[in-house]
């Protein structure tokens, strides 16, 4: 009997080694999980972390507690995810810093190699828009009036290091023209200051300057995506005129490196599922959002081609934070 129990016990632990990954699938979670966001509560990220953990506390049935950890441009929360346990019950939500912080601090928090991708929710779609009454109407008389005014096109973003701010570097780069950066902290000053005329253009996301444009306080020039956005097609894309061209803003979803890909695999389907949802899209878009949903190693694919990118534009441009 003895013997017999022995084989058992042998049989059941081979067959629970063998079906280990897809075991670890099916079964998590079995409690909550953690979703830390790297900002302050109340910002477009944060909107969007709450969705989607709602939509999986759901789908999960247990808990998905979204935390705050915001500083340091995103690293003191992207810190945390990457010295937490590789579960899956720490995801950490990350945005366009994340692929730009490697070049940009002089001292970084963690390693991206210690995070490892789970999906590319969403992309923020940037746009150029200028103020009404500056002497170019379209993407070709800006760079032609820049190439005639070398130094006097100045352009306003939301701040230094950032994706608008980097967009207009690239553009520079690729145009071979001079552009001034006028950097602000926060979106709603540079507007003001472009609606006054003190700036002459500023990129920043399309849902954001959308209200000045529909209004006339502002003039779309292009959109910065690989394409003319579905929304606004009547809108040029700067890609059409230098191909190649894409600056857009990301969130995604990133884990502790080591967590099993079983789980992984979970939590991107799951949240892919959430955001397919027709209620979530609608909350999404209105946002001013894409969805994305992509699979790990897609995102991954992203985030290594937009940190060389940047690596690159910032290296060449000479850009610096102001200690």
């Amino acid at each position: 009997m003895t013997a017999r129990r022995n084989f058992l016990v042998a049989a059941l632990a081979a067959t629970a080694a063998l079906a280990g990954p897809a075991s670890a699938q099916t079964s998590y979670p079995q409690g909550p999980t953690t979703m830390i966001v790297p900002f302050p509560a109340g910002g477009p990220t944060d909107v969007l972390a709450r969705i989607v953990s709602q939509q999986l506390a759901e789908t999960w049935k247990h808990p998905v507690i979204v935390d705050y950890k915001p500083g340091a441009s995103t690293m003191l929360g992207t810190a945390a995810v990457a010295k937490a346990a590789p579960d899956g019950y720490t995801i950490g939500v990350v945005n366009s810093a994340f692929v730009i912080n490697p070049s940009l601090q002089k001292k970084l928090l963690y390693k991206n190699e210690d995070l490892t991708a789970v999906s590319q929710l969403i992309r923020v779609p940037l746009a150029i828009a200028a103020n009404p009454n500056a002497p170019f109407n379209t993407l070709d008389e800006m760079i032609d009036y820049a190439k005639r005014n070398p130094g006097k096109l100045t352009y306003a973003s939301p701040g230094t290091g950032g994706t608008s701010h980097l967009a207009g570097q690239l553009l520079a780069r690729q145009a071979d023209i001079q552009i001034t950066h006028i950097p602000y902290k926060g979106s709603a000053p540079a507007h003001t200051d472009v609606i006054g005329g003190r700036v002459m253009v500023m990129i920043d996301p399309i849902f954001s300057l959308m209200p000045h444009i529909q209004s006339g306080r502002l003039k779309m020039l292009a959109t910065t995506g690989p394409q003319r956005e579905a929304a606004y097609p009547n809108y040029a894309a700067v890609a059409e005129k230098y191909p190649g061209f894409s600056v857009q803003a990301l969130i995604g979803l990133v884990v502790p490196t080591g967590t099993p890909a079983a789980i992984i695999d979970k939590i991107q389907r799951d949240t892919a599922a959430a955001l397919a949802l027709p209620a979530v899209k609608k909350r999404v878009e209105d946002l001013g959002m894409v969805i994305v949903a992509s699979r790990p190693a897609e995102f991954a694919a992203q985030i290594k081609k937009e940190t060389e990118q940047w690596a690159q534009v910032i290296r060449e441009a000479n850009i610096e934070l102001q200690e």
